[in-house]
Parts: structure tokens; C-alpha cells; sequence
């Protein structure tokens, strides 16, 4: 299996990182530790998760991802073969939320409890907050790092220019910069990351680990019409913006490329991502094993520069991307 630096650290992983928003939502934990098993058989290492995966699930109060998976580390003693990343900063219940040192402090424990390690090896600030300066929220990251808890520390959700800020503040200060960068990015949703992001990134060189790979299942092809959309509880109305003149182009081209490839296109939108300079790794889940196979293959998949062309001509704007 190919092996990617992740960003100017010394984590490698494989190109294909498993999304861990499934555990305890539309994976229970029997299933949600044969996917791992199976993800890991097939010569994958990297696992994405957040504190407050899965919430939104009835029932659920955030932290049950991280259970999961370190539940499955547990009973596997593999954890050393595991480049885990989870994420601080979504709201946790009343007054738990935020990037201050304090919350950051209290919420690394409660996360390597429910890990069941003693460290994580990508920690990642979810989303920006402007209430607190970079220099606090780095210089708690610096201490968790000077104590062994967290091996490196990645951002999601940043504009350009705050992510510019925080790196500028890390080499003024001599504090820990984001060595990662988790953004929005697909074949569909190409314009947020692509117009300013991605410079910045390929700049500095940060690792980048896009969510959302596969447009919420979008990009699968399994969704044509308002009627397919409302077959999944994760599509559902969540693809409907996708369905257009321009989705349906893409999904032809998809189609397209597919076909000469003998692929399908999940695979085929994966390994675009997975071809785009200066990405590390595509964010991915599956809630069932046979779906896993997609995943696998779409990692060994090596689109010609003709069919990277046809897709990025059937994605692109009137301003050149999407």
C-alpha cells in the first residue's frame, strides 16, 4: 500500500483515510469494528474521528466514535499500527465548546479515555474560534505535545486567511503550527477549498485531508433523482443541491470515465481526489462491509491524465472550478 507524508510530519498513511462519523449512527459497534478489521486487512491505517461523533444520532450525546474505535484498539492490540486523528471544538453539551486551553485541556482527557490510548496522533481544531486567540489554543496544543498526549495537530474548517493567521502566528511565536488542514472537497464542491485553500496549503505544506469525498454519497451515483434521494437516512435531503444540470454532467462523466476504467464512480471520485496534487488523503466511510470494497479499489485506481481532464472539464465553473 502506498504510503503519503502527512504533511511535514512524520505520520505516514495510506491515501484513503476511513471517516469515523458512522460509529454509533448507522454503524453499531459490531459492525463498526468488522469495517476496521476489514479496512485495516486491506493495508489502510488512517482513522478520522471527532469528539462529538455521532450526536445527532437519537439516543447519542457525542463521544461515542471514539468509544467505538477505541473499544476495536482494545480488543485488537493494534494501536500502533493505528495514525489516528480526532477533533476538539464542537459542542460537547452547555458551556463545552471552543479552542480556549481550558476546554482543550478537559476535552483531550475525556477523548484519550474513550480511546483507550495515551496519545492521538492527529488532534484537530473542528472549527475556528475567534473568541480565542491562536496563541492560547496553540500553546495549549504545545504543552499536550511537550507531554507526549498528541504527536501533531491539524485544522478544520479555516478560511484561507485564518489558516494563514494561525501559521503566521506559530513561526512568529515559535509554537506548533497546523501541520494539516481538513476541508470540504470533491468533484462537486471544488470551489471552497481550490480558490485560496489549496495555495496555501501546497505553500506551506500542510497535509490535506478532504471530507464530505463523495458529495454525502452524491458522487456514488446511487442518487439521480429527487426520489432516490429520499431512499438513505445520510443522503436524504442532503444531496438534493447536488441534483442539476451540472451534478447530472458530472455524474456522465463519471459514468464515462467508469466504464473505461472498469470501475464505478465512487471509485473513480476517490481516486480523482487521491491524483489532485497536494492532497494526502480523502476522508470516506462506509456503514456496511460490502460497501468497503469501492474504498479499496478506488486506492489503486490510476486515472490518465485524459480522464482527470474529462472530469475536471465536466466539474468546472465559468470561474474554473467548482
Amino acid at each position: 500500500m502506498e504510503q503519503r507524508q502527512l504533511g511535514r510530519t512524520n505520520l505516514m498513511v495510506a491515501p484513503l483515510c476511513f471517516g469515523g462519523n458512522v460509529f454509533g449512527w448507522t454503524a453499531d459497534e459490531a459492525t463498526s469494528h468488522r469495517l476496521l478489521d476489514s479496512f485495516m486487512d486491506a493495508g489502510f491505517n488512517f482513522i478520522d474521528t471527532a469528539d462529538v461523533y455521532s450526536a445527532w444520532a437519537p439516543g447519542n450525546s457525542g463521544g461515542e466514535s471514539e468509544t467505538i474505535i477505541g473499544n476495536w484498539m482494545a480488543s485488537r492490540g493494534n494501536r500502533d499500527k493505528v495514525v489516528l486523528a480526532t477533533k476538539v471544538g464542537s459542542e460537547m453539551g452547555p458551556g463545552k465548546k471552543g479552542l480556549s486551553p481550558a476546554y482543550i485541556r478537559s476535552a483531550v482527557e475525556a477523548s484519550l479515555r474513550r480511546l483507550r490510548t495515551d496519545r492521538i496522533d492527529l488532534y484537530q481544531s473542528h472549527w475556528d474560534d475567534p473568541d480565542t486567540p491562536f496563541e492560547d489554543t496553540l500553546g495549549i496544543y504545545k504543552d499536550l505535545i511537550d507531554q507526549g498526549k498528541i504527536q501533531a495537530i491539524g485544522a478544520s474548517n479555516l478560511t484561507a486567511a485564518r489558516l494563514r493567521e494561525a501559521l503566521r502566528t506559530s513561526e512568529r511565536s515559535g509554537l506548533p503550527r497546523y501541520e494539516t488542514l481538513q476541508p470540504e472537497y470533491n468533484l462537486y464542491d471544488r470551489k471552497g477549498y481550490e480558490a485560496e485553500l489549496e495555495g496555501v496549503c501546497r505553500e506551506k505544506e500542510l497535509g490535506v485531508i478532504s471530507y464530505y469525498s463523495l458529495a454525502s454519497g452524491f458522487l456514488t451515483g446511487k442518487y439521480r433523482s429527487a426520489g432516490d434521494a429520499g431512499k438513505s437516512a445520510r443522503g436524504g435531503s442532503a444531496v438534493s443541491k447536488y441534483l442539476n444540470e451540472r451534478g447530472l454532467a458530472i455524474l456522465d462523466a463519471l459514468d464515462e470515465v467508469a466504464g473505461q476504467h472498469e470501475a464505478t464512480p465512487a471509485q473513480v471520485a476517490l481516486a480523482w481526489l487521491m491524483a489532485r496534487p497536494g492532497l494526502t488523503a480523502p476522508i470516506a466511510s462506509a456503514s456496511r462491509v460490502e460497501q468497503l470494497g469501492d474504498l479499496f479499489a478506488a486506492a489503486h485506481l490510476r486515472l490518465d491524465p485524459a480522464s482527470i481532464e474529462r472530469l475536471n472539464a465536466a466539474s468546472a465553473t465559468e470561474s474554473g472550478n467548482g
